[in-house]
């Protein structure tokens, strides 16, 4: 299939969100992120960006920060700005305005390495700063509870046997949930271009597609299904860590021969152009947090995973995410 097509479309995406992140912009000023751009006192006000709606997993992830940056004590004042669209890259564009601006962070992590590759954004990881990668969650692999699959490895057998006849669903397009199913493919050596995959906004809408048949299996994360696990809806056949979840019985997928962990990853990004001085300081800020009981607390009740991770291992670490994420969309064909 000729490639220019999907050439064309990317550049009409690109000049849709280049326009849109000058309305954001703007939108964002006025959303009342402080302009005291020469503070340097981290700990006296801070603004957590998340770069996706209310109630997704950035937002989610912001707003345990601002709770437990409250409870600690460690910033006097938190606020959280949403700033949506184009998997996180609308709002990386946007903080990459903000030099020097050491009063405000972007929420990033997994799908924002989709986004960006996605997107062919013009900004990436190299145009900001990164402070920490901070926690990890997993994926589950569910199907119905009344699914004829009651493995991983009979829901495989019937995929590689009919490619097409098996439909999956997950978060959108080049996002965690869909990469990890591109590797699970490619593990079961399945062409991951031949994955039938309907993308969703978020894993409530994957998890409605799953309940009304229109797909036979979901990859989303935990947290947005183990209501409906618990309330045997669902049946949760793998998790993708390299380690079963603290407390819940799914196995993993390498646990059951497929050699696939893959892990949803969240962090911190500091504007480009801040002081040395302001960014040790915010760093040694989330370090504290890291180590706080109420920190602590986060982890265990989201069976979110402690991934702390900075400074040149952490840029190692982005590199080696961009490149893993280019070449499964490349596999999928997007």
């Amino acid at each position: 299939m000729s490639k220019t097509p999907r050439s064309t479309l990317r550049r009409v995406i690109n000049v849709v969100v280049g326009a849109c992140a000058v309305a954001i912009v703007a939108s964002a000023t006025a959303l009342s992120i402080s302009r005291s751009s020469a503070a340097e006192d981290v700990s006296a006000n801070l603004t957590l960006i998340a770069p996706a709606g209310p109630g997704g997993g950035w937002d989610g992830f912001a707003r345990e920060q601002q709770q437990a940056l409250r409870a600690t004590g460690l910033v006097g004042n938190v606020q959280v700005v949403n700033i949506p669209g184009a998997a996180g890259t609308i709002g990386l564009g946007t903080f990459t305005t903000m030099t020097g601006r050491s009063d405000t962070l972007l929420v990033t992590g997994s799908g924002m390495t989709g986004g960006i590759a996605l997107n062919d954004s013009p900004v990436g990881f190299d145009d900001v700063r990164p402070v920490a990668k901070f926690a990890e969650d997993y994926d589950v692999i569910i199907v119905p509870a009344d699914s004829p699959y009651t493995t991983l490895e009979e829901l495989v057998d019937a995929w590689a046997a009919d490619p097409k006849a098996i439909p999956w669903s997950g978060g959108s397009a080049g996002t965690i949930d869909h990469l990890l199913i591109a590797e699970l493919a490619q593990a079961a050596g399945i062409p991951p271009a031949e994955l039938t995959y309907i993308p969703k906004s978020g894993g409530g809408e994957a998890i409605q597609a799953l309940l009304n048949g229109t797909v036979d299996a979901v990859a989303t994360g935990y947290n947005d299904v183990s209501d409906q696990i618990e309330a045997g809806r669902v049946r949760a056949l793998a998790v993708s860590g390299a380690e079963e979840l603290e407390g819940v019985d799914i196995p993993t997928i390498m646990s059951q021969g497929y050699d696939v962990e893959v892990a949803n990853w969240r962090g911190l990004l500091a504007a480009p152009g801040v002081s040395d001085e302001a960014f040790q300081q915010q760093l040694e800020i989330f370090s504290e947090l890291r180590e706080s009981d109420e920190w602590q607390e986060v982890l265990t009740r989201l069976s979110w995973e402690d991934s702390w991770l900075t400074g040149p291992e952490l840029d190692a670490f982005l590199v080696e995410d961009m490149a893993r994420t280019e070449a499964l969309l490349e596999e999928l064909g997007l």
